[in-house]
């Protein structure tokens, strides 16, 4: 199955080789989401895992910032206005684009620049590297309209990344984390300047997608289901997975390169 190809209505695509930039496309509004851009959004992550042309994918900034959260007027208008079941079936939807991030097979480099906020800061949240500018101002913004911080996973995995102490600070106060705090906290792996900020997260995605990108999946997978195991699981789970990749044809291709004193060609199976 290709996905690289496909045409998205309510967000951008961008294919270089076997990576593909995924980005919002509303820059006038600093890239706000909307019920359609969402529901768009997860499905096309859903489909990622079944995707043989793609090895990274690289959730990019447009215009300057990332995106801005739901938007008012779009989303959170109809939103005062639904029943309970109403209101369910959207909290899910959303929580269902994070799960399809993290299902989806494939590592995703969050490329932030800019305004990071809300739902925003929950898809940079849910990639598993994230390169900021030193303009990225991100923040967890649900108190600020009387909502809780537990938002699409929030509670869970923000703690994870920054520690527990400080996402309780952000998701009690919806204060802005600024891009110093970010890469200081560990939610940044590092900052860069603005106008290189595509260029490195490029080059990064290259250099993951010319590894294994087979064991790369696993290394995804066992990442996102070690967080629910004790210690020993954890270490059998990935004895597993390790012995799995021992029989694909890129540990065959390492070793022989090793032996004959070169380079692997890595080519995914």
């Amino acid at each position: 199955m290709t996905q690289a190809m496909t045409t998205p209505e309510h967000f951008r695509l961008e294919t270089t080789g076997r990576i593909v930039r995924v980005s919002l496309d509303r820059p006038e509004r600093k890239n706000p989401l909307t019920f359609e851009s969402y529901a768009s959004l997860r499905d096309w992550f859903r489909a990622l895992p079944y995707a043989d042309d793609v090895d990274v994918v690289v959730f990019g900034s447009n215009g300057g910032n990332f995106c801005s959260g739901g938007d008012v007027h779009d989303i959170i208008g109809p939103l005062v206005g639904r029943d309970m079941n109403g209101l369910l079936a959207f909290t899910r939807m959303t929580g269902d684009l994070v799960k399809a991030m993290l299902a989806c097979g494939k590592p995703i480099i969050a490329a932030v620049d800019g305004i990071c906020v809300g739902a925003g800061a929950i898809v940079a949240m849910a990639s598993d590297l994230r390169l900021g500018t030193p303009d990225a101002k991100t923040a967890f913004l649900f108190t600020r309209v009387g909502l809780a911080g537990c938002d699409m996973g929030a509670c869970a995995m923000l703690p994870r990344i920054i520690g527990q102490g400080r996402a309780a600070e952000l998701l009690y106060t919806g204060r802005v984390m600024t891009a110093d705090e970010a890469a200081a906290w560990g939610f940044f792996n590092r900052l860069v300047a603005p106008e290189a900020l595509d260029a490195e997260a490029t080059a990064l995605a290259e250099r993951i997608a010319g590894g294994p990108t087979f064991a790369h999946m696993m290394t995804k997978t066992q990442l996102n289901q070690e967080w629910s195991m004790s210690l020993e699981q954890a270490i059998e789970s990935e004895a597993q997975a390790q012995a799995i990749c021992m029989r694909t044809q890129d540990f065959a291709r390492a070793y022989h390169a090793f032996v004959a004193k070169g380079k692997p060609v890595f080519e995914g199976d």
